[in-house]
């Protein structure tokens, strides 16, 4: 069930555990803006970019307000790994089921080196305190997130 999100509509709910096996949901998470993005896998480099970039502008992303999840099909325990490995500061949410990948529309068809194939979009939701999907980003800077980001609200 793929979906075509966009700026006004009503962000899906999600309940997952993090990479500690915590549960966060999008209910918890409410009364605070949340940077929920998606990316195909740990440990990769535009995914460590992409990571590092909102690891290093985390404070001024805290200080605006905003919560950080991401979401991809690893497992907690690639998460736990690749957040220690960089010293990430916020929640990892496995989804190797890929149920709110698709729910958000982060999910489809991707070609690399002319192959085409089923994977993550890189795709980022900025979803307001009332659940309001505030922002998409489908053209994800994965050098400067957190100031693609920023940028939205300056």
């Amino acid at each position: 069930m793929e979906t075509q999100l966009k700026k006004g509509d009503k962000a899906p709910g999600f309940s997952f555990k993090d990479q500690n096996g915590r549960q966060i949901s999008l209910e918890e998470l409410k009364g605070n803006k949340i940077i929920l993005y998606f990316y195909p896998k740990d440990n990769t480099p535009g995914c460590t970019a992409e990571a590092c970039s909102l690891r290093d502008g985390y404070d001024d992303l805290l200080n605006a307000g905003f919560v950080v999840v991401g979401v991809s099909p690893d497992s907690e325990k690639s998460h736990e790994n690749f957040r220690r490995k960089y010293d990430l500061p916020f929640h990892l949410i496995a989804d190797p089921e890929k149920k709110t990948i698709k729910k958000y529309g982060a999910w489809g068809e991707k070609k690399m080196y002319g192959k085409t194939y089923e994977g993550v979009k890189r795709t980022t939701f900025v979803i307001s305190e009332d659940g309001i999907i505030e922002h998409v980003i489908p053209k994800v800077n994965t050098k400067d997130h957190a100031g693609q980001i920023m940028e939205l609200y300056n």
